[in-house]
């Protein structure tokens, strides 16, 4: 009796899910472009995780979060390789480059998060303008490079723990389990433990989190000063020059290594995720974004010229290249220090993308593209408390398992594409949907804008095909005046209390810069995003699509019945 009793309840859902599929292709059509203006995202959406968070941040809490998100392991890992192998002693020049390209995106993240001040950085930017597909596209690959990211950087820390203890083979802290395949065979409970910790911190609160990542940020600084200050009074100015001057490689070789050391500075857009906890978001957080990007910069070209004076760059170590560099100079004591600090970073780093992915993830619940429960903000710590233990779950699961280098591939290219993409939104955002200006001529220019840049990176690593270079370049030069002196004028105008500079030349740099970053990856990079990409895809259109329209639907209905005059009519259901 109880078996056809909860076989009787189980069929209504069945049946429903069945009709709801076989509604897939209307459902599709009325929701993989509906977008949602801000203020949608600032009042009706947000209302959907029940408490509010709480706003308790600062400009310089956004700083210390920007430098604690960007000044991680990067910098340790990519240094010694690229002066080595590909920039010689001009990989400062590499992180200038870099910098740039981060700074570009940066104003582009910047723009969005003051006119659209939501927990859902990129994810709500692309959604509010080419729709929802995009947005949970941008959404999906955002959570899977910050869970990877996280687990690899918290497989770091262990390693960088043991030097700071002189102990020369991190595996001798991993417990090795044979049956299990190479790459997932060694246990790492200390990056567990890792992850845990700091993912109970952010379920308590958002300020203490943000005074811990002050704190340790801080004596980041002062231990990247420590480094700095050593090799410019230790070092020698004549090993930038020689045997083979500052550039061995040309310009080339600077180019191909701002593409490697490009990746210190993801984190930045970390900041903007935090918008619902600001004070004062539309003042604090240009200063926090632009800032720390700025700020992360001048350290990371300091940092790289420090290296460069201690050791010839063709002595340079592959691995621990810092620390090896310190015992040429007969610190082999300062090997520690290295350790010691380089976890401290590691620590900050991890702290400030764990309390990112929350965020994206609690504003992906409230749009019902993932269930609603993630979506819950706890009432008393004014957290997104579901998504924040989930996610650190999922970190901690792939951090015990598998090593960094299984993940790392992977990584990259989703997060090219996300500042791909919005610097593109920005673009069309501002001439078309708020500029009023037809959309074909705008999506003309983002096409051949993207075509010119692929043709200019084929030429690029084509070595022989030099005459690419110029034609590509100058095609870029000259469509983007063509948007400014045709589709810029006829924009109407519209007060904002921050824009980006020069427009559309930013964005149009931005969007060259992450195509040509993009080409310089791995096949076996976009071989993993193309699995990934079916993988979402298929959620999306078995789950994600009718959540939402589901959702819509519902609420249209209940503002449908508010606003009857008579509580006795029915009403009406209309198409979201």
């Amino acid at each position: 009796m109880a078996t056809n009793q909860s076989t009787h309840q189980k069929k209504p859902f069945f049946f429903n899910y069945l009709k709801s599929l076989s509604q897939t292709p209307h459902r599709l059509r009325k929701r993989m472009l509906a977008t949602w203006t801000p203020d949608q995202e600032l009042n009706q959406v947000r209302l959907r995780s029940g408490a509010d968070m709480k706003r308790k941040l600062k400009w310089y809490d956004l700083v210390a979060l920007g430098l604690g998100g960007m000044l991680g392991v990067g910098v340790f890992v990519t240094t010694g390789h690229v002066a080595r192998y590909t920039s010689g002693p001009s990989v400062f020049i590499s992180y200038i480059i870099a910098g740039i390209s981060a700074l570009l995106s940066s104003l582009c993240y910047t723009e969005f998060s003051v006119q659209i001040p939501v927990a859902g950085g990129a994810f709500c930017y692309l959604r509010g303008t080419f729709g929802e597909f995009v947005g949970y596209f941008a959404g999906a690959n955002i959570l899977l490079e910050y869970v990877l990211s996280n687990a690899a950087v918290a497989r770091s820390f262990t390693e960088y723990l043991c030097s700071a203890f002189g102990v020369t083979d991190p595996n001798s802290w991993r417990i090795e389990v044979h049956g299990l395949p190479e790459g997932y065979n060694k246990l790492d409970f200390t990056a567990v433990a890792v992850v845990v910790l700091l993912t109970l911190c952010l379920c308590h609160s958002t300020k203490e989190s943000s005074i811990l990542n002050l704190v340790m940020t801080i004596f980041h600084v002062v231990f990247f000063g420590f480094i700095i200050i050593s090799g410019f009074c230790y070092g020698k100015f004549d090993n930038l020059v020689k045997p083979r001057g500052l550039a061995p490689d040309g310009i080339r070789g600077m180019l191909d290594g701002a593409a490697v050391v490009y990746f210190s500075y993801i984190g930045y857009d970390t900041v903007s995720t935090l918008a619902e906890e600001i004070e004062k978001p539309r003042v604090s957080l240009p200063v926090g974004i632009v800032g720390s990007v700025l700020i992360v910069t001048g350290i990371y070209c300091l940092m790289a010229l420090a290296l460069c004076m201690m050791v010839p760059y063709q002595q340079i170590a592959e691995t621990a290249s810092y620390s090896m560099a310190f015992g040429r100079i007969g610190w082999k004591w300062a090997g520690n220090v290295v350790g010691a600090g380089a976890s401290l970073g590691i620590l900050a780093s991890l702290l400030v993308a764990m309390l990112g992915q929350a965020r994206y993830l609690c504003v992906i619940g409230r749009a019902r593209l993932v269930p609603s429960w993630l979506s819950k903000v706890h009432p008393s710590t004014g957290t997104p408390l579901n998504a924040t233990i989930f996610l650190g779950l999922c970190t901690a699961l792939i951090s015990l398992f598998t090593d960094m280098e299984i993940v790392i591939e992977i990584i990259s290219i989703g997060t090219l594409l996300v500042f791909y993409l919005v610097a593109n939104a920005l673009i069309y955002r501002k001439y078309v949907i708020v500029g009023k200006n037809r959309p074909l001529p705008t999506l003309s220019f983002l096409c051949l804008l993207t075509l010119t840049a692929v043709g200019f990176s084929v030429s690029w690593k084509r070595k022989r095909q030099w005459w690419g270079l110029p034609v590509f370049g100058g095609i870029m030069i000259v469509v983007t005046a063509l948007l400014q002196y045709t589709v810029v004028p006829n924009s109407a105008h519209q007060p904002s209390e921050w824009s980006v500079p020069l427009m559309p030349w930013p964005a149009a740099i931005s969007i060259f810069l992450n195509v040509f970053l993009v080409t310089t990856l791995q096949v076996l990079s976009f071989e993993r995003f193309a699995i990934w990409t079916c993988l979402i895809t298929v959620f999306y259109v078995l789950y994600g699509v009718h959540s939402t329209f589901e959702a819509e639907e519902m609420e249209v209905e209940i503002m449908a019945v508010n606003e009857a005059p008579n509580p006795s009519i029915q009403p009406t259901k209309f198409d979201v």
